[in-house]
């Protein structure tokens, strides 16, 4: 029995418990690392927030055992059209309804309650991680050896603490630990106040459609997504002149809601008016100290992209801290972290901050210089997801820094599910292979030709005869000749390989 007088152990403390601390605590269930998460709210917070995720977040939550739970509560969406102040396309962002190479689709919409429901059961799969709610952390105290966290138990006021080698903040755009780590933020530019509006239909109203609006008007900028079941939201520019509070008021929100549906349509579930920011933590670690999701970067909502970059940045950072904290790899591993997410998401926020200015019509013409003008005809957009910056990538080498696909099996499988969260060297052949001595010290999954028909062409198509493919997906490096293969085979020998959780 422990003594009370010592505070409990753990590899990591997680800071907040919405998707993004939930889906790394997962992460880190799966590598076999002690993880608590601390959450001040005593449950999923019931009404609609992010309501857009893509394929590859959808890889990773295939990667957590808990796609299948997902699925029921997803559909599909088939995209974004940006309209005129006279209805005229401005801009067709249509998403195939085709599997991408992630092996999933593009886009999927989902209300946030039920997508944290199924995450947060999951940490139930994982006797080595914990999750405690009504638990208000106040301080955080560094020192050479790990971290002390004290916290408040608001459920009976009685003070608590543990001790963790790591502490992650998954605690929102306020972030004490951001505060803690003592980062300053770069503020990207765009700062603006919109009312979103959450309803549930009465009766059908299948003319407002499947694909999300952009209704780019300069008198009042607003957008429309359609949600699961009967959930539809509109987000309306905030006027300069206009009080936040007054314009939430139910009369106000019928006004402006006036010419899309009315009370005898719908009913307002919920009508709040945020600010847009878009801002990035510049330090995203101080020793133990780290930052994930909107501790480290907030981005307005119009490319979606706000939640999944958060998604991104816990299964960057997962397998690091197994590495670190369980197979004795260096600390410095962890610089990587913020090396290469932040331009990812500095250049998705840039561009979410350039489709608001198509929205407000304050720029469309560099909106429409981003795709192709075809003669009487809406633009078609197509977005195109960053690479890493610097980092572990083996950046001289072909793809590196790109996402891998992912491969169907000659059994009808998916690759990710062989491969679990680990490193996966993919080749033509066995006669490809380095020595089955080296593999076994690198720790390496193998996935042939042998066992995906289009793993042989896809390399080809590449000039490589050989990729190894991090725990996150991405390409660490290729290899177009033996003496290739055998540098990236070195490139992960241990300790900083993964291997499955014990």
């Amino acid at each position: 029995m422990q003594d009370k007088s010592t505070p409990e152990d753990f590899d990591v403390v997680i800071i907040g418990r919405g998707p993004i601390g939930a889906t790394l605590a997962n992460l880190l269930g799966l590598c076999g690392v002690r993880t608590l998460v601390l959450e001040r709210e005593a449950r999923t917070y019931h009404l609609p927030r992010a309501v857009h995720f893509d394929d590859e977040c959808m890889r990773v939550f295939q990667t957590l055992g808990l796609a299948d739970a997902i699925l029921p509560h997803v559909i599909l969406s088939p995209g974004m059209l940006f309209l005129d102040a006279d209805g005229k396309m401005l801009l067709d962002w249509s998403r195939p309804q085709t599997l991408t190479p992630m092996g999933w689709h593009l886009s999927y919409r989902f209300h946030q309650p039920d997508l944290e429901d199924v995450l947060i059961s999951g940490l139930a799969r994982w006797p080595h991680v914990s999750l405690r709610s009504r638990c208000d952390v106040f301080a955080l105290d560094q020192d050479a050896t790990g971290v002390r966290v004290r916290y408040e138990d608001l459920s009976n006021g009685k003070l608590g603490e543990v001790r963790a080698a790591y502490i992650i903040g998954c605690d929102g755009a306020r972030s004490l630990v951001r505060r803690f780590i003592g980062s300053g933020t770069d503020d990207l530019g765009f700062h603006e106040r919109w009312l979103v509006v959450d309803v549930l239909l009465k009766r059908n109203r299948d003319d407002l459609g499947d694909y999300s609006i952009q209704h780019c008007d300069s008198q009042r900028p607003a957008t429309y997504v359609r949600g699961t079941g009967t959930r539809r939201r509109w987000e309306i520019t905030v006027l300069p002149d206009e009080d936040s509070q007054d314009v939430a008021q139910p009369a106000k929100v019928w006004e402006l809601l006036s010419r899309w549906v009315t009370p005898d349509d719908a009913e307002i579930e919920r009508a709040a008016v945020y600010t847009f920011h878009s801002v990035i933590a510049q330090q995203w670690r101080n020793d133990r100290l780290l930052l994930a999701g909107d501790s480290a970067h907030q981005t307005p909502p119009f490319l979606g992209q706000g939640m999944c970059a958060g998604i991104r940045d816990a299964a960057n950072l997962a397998w690091k801290l197994a590495s670190v904290i369980r197979h004795g790899a260096a600390a410095d591993l962890l610089d990587t972290y913020q090396s290469e997410r932040q331009p990812h998401v500095r250049e998705f926020i840039a561009l979410a901050i350039r489709l608001g200015g198509i929205i407000n019509t304050k720029a469309i013409e560099a909106g429409l210089a981003a795709g192709q003008v075809r003669e009487n005809a809406p633009v078609k957009l197509e977005v195109k997801k960053p690479l890493l910056g610097p980092g572990l990538a083996l950046g001289d080498l072909p793809l590196a820094g790109h996402l891998a696909p992912q491969f169907s099996l000659r059994d009808g499988s998916r690759g990710d599910d062989r491969i679990g969260y680990s490193h996966v060297l993919l080749v033509d052949s066995a006669a490809t292979l380095p020595s089955r001595h080296a593999r076994s010290q690198a720790g390496i999954g193998i996935l042939t030709g042998d066992d995906a028909e289009r793993i042989a062409p896809w390399l080809r198509e590449h000039g490589i005869v050989a990729a190894l493919i991090r725990p996150d997906r991405y390409v660490l490096g290729t290899a177009r000749n033996d003496a290739e293969l055998d540098r990236l085979v070195a490139a992960i020998t241990p300790p900083t390989h993964v291997p499955s959780a014990a």
